[in-house]
């Protein structure tokens, strides 16, 4: 039976600090949790219903074994999760400041398993069959990557719903316009995309969200969304553009807000929402996430976001 939701990419061990506001040099104690874009937003579509799986790899430590339980516990399929010989599986610690500053540092060296994706690693009967395929720049950013990922998307067609993620993190490419070239490579493939205006700017080559999105769409896509921080979110499709504010909360952690975003727009695309429908639902489930300290952890059911999005429509 095929899967409502297969994604493939990052994936990791987050620590979060338990004391906010403070350097990492003197944090005590983390909170360990799944990470990674892909893996987090396959837990974000199983915790609001979608079957899901990611496509991975760990290394052959003790955190491989980690990443496969906390995957099955969240109901997420993991029978395309890897393993690597020698390569270590990433950990990444983030310091906490809210409600906007929040520094990653990434153990990623010398590479990541999930860098070492193969065209072997690939189920493409699977990957043709799922209602929604997701992706991620940083998928491109080495190889075997990159080739892996531009061959799942070439199998794919642009079948049923095919996303990129356009999730651009500087310090895993060697320059912006490896990255452009890269991800304007993967655009023709996919029926949806969806970035920050700093990531629309390294795919499309401009910032401001209008003409980032018309030049995502005229790139193939059918969906082009980007999200403007405190301004809320840009939806571009044939239909026109909807924009629609943010969910205000009390920022506790905003870095698992995009990874909730992306399961709940799967959640949308899935239910055959409009627009404004879908984007107001992914902007709530990021809030919710945004108002706790973990990311897959933190995932929201769907009743914990229409909740919420009751409540702004009271206030």
């Amino acid at each position: 039976m095929s899967l409502d939701v297969i994604t493939m990419g990052r994936v990791g061990v987050d620590l979060y600090p338990e004391q906010i506001g403070v350097r990492l040099a003197d944090v005590r104690t983390f909170a360990k949790s799944l990470g990674g874009t892909a893996t987090n937003v396959a837990v974000a579509a199983a915790r609001l219903g979608a079957s899901a799986a990611v496509i991975t790899k760990v290394g052959d430590d003790p955190f491989g074994p980690y990443v496969r339980q906390a995957l099955e516990g969240f109901g997420v399929d993991t029978r395309w999760v890897s393993t690597h010989p020698t390569l270590r599986t990433p950990v990444v610690f983030c310091e906490i400041f809210p409600p906007d500053d929040f520094p990653l540092l990434f153990y990623r060296e010398p590479k990541a398993p999930d860098m070492e994706l193969s065209a072997d690693d690939l189920d493409l009967d699977a990957i043709r069959a799922a209602r929604n395929f997701w992706v991620t720049g940083t998928g491109l950013s080495d190889e075997p990557s990159r080739s892996a990922t531009l061959a799942a998307l070439e199998a794919r067609a642009r079948s049923g719903i095919t996303v990129l993620d356009l999730d651009h993190r500087p310090m895993f490419w060697p320059s912006r316009e490896a990255a452009r070239l890269a991800m304007q490579e993967a655009l023709p493939h996919v029926t949806v995309a969806v970035g920050n205006q700093d990531e629309c700017e390294t795919a499309v080559g401009v910032r401001e969200p209008h003409a980032a999105a018309a030049a995502l769409r005229e790139r193939g896509v059918d969906l082009a969304i980007v999200k403007q921080g405190p301004r809320g979110v840009l939806a571009v499709d044939r239909d026109g553009a909807v924009e629609v504010p943010p969910v205000p909360v009390e920022v506790v952690n905003g870095l698992g807000a995009g990874d909730a975003f992306g399961g709940a727009l799967c959640h949308g695309l899935l239910r055959g929402w409009d627009a404004e429908r879908t984007m107001r639902f992914c902007n709530a489930a990021g809030a919710l996430v945004a108002s706790r300290l973990a990311c897959a952890d933190a995932m929201p059911t769907e009743d914990e976001v229409d909740a919420l999005l009751g409540e702004a429509v009271d206030a």
